[in-house]
């Protein structure tokens, strides 16, 4: 059920403390923590702590955690001082064709290299 934590989902353990993750915030609804496979010199991921399969199913079904997850991932650029290194992304793959490897929604924050235009 979306919002329920699953079993077999390894974001919803890293929330519980189940798995280990280099976190680098944590509010009461999100957890920041760094890519295991970065992409860029500073690639953290964002999450809620609710747990839903992607973007468009936390923004339909969670309004104000998918907010919270924008919100946290601008709190990380500053806190990473990206914007003094060029700025950054916030990106959210959504399906499998897009590159989402697991199925909680959860926000790239990219920054610290240059990054072309189109992505993909």
């Amino acid at each position: 059920m979306a919002g329920e934590p699953q079993a077999d989902c390894l974001f919803c353990k890293i929330v519980t403390g189940e798995v280990p993750a280099t976190i680098v915030r944590e509010t009461d609804t999100t957890v920041a923590f760094r890519d295991i496979n970065p992409q860029a010199p500073t690639h953290v991921l964002v999450i809620p702590k609710v747990h839903f399969r992607d973007a468009a199913e936390l923004a339909a079904g969670d309004p104000q955690a998918m907010a919270d997850v924008l919100r946290e991932a601008g709190e990380v650029a500053a806190q990473e001082k990206l914007d003094e290194h060029g700025g950054y992304r916030i990106v959210f793959n959504t399906g499998a064709g897009a590159g989402q490897t697991v199925w909680h929604t959860h926000a790239h924050v990219l920054g610290g290299r240059g990054f072309n235009w189109p992505p993909g």
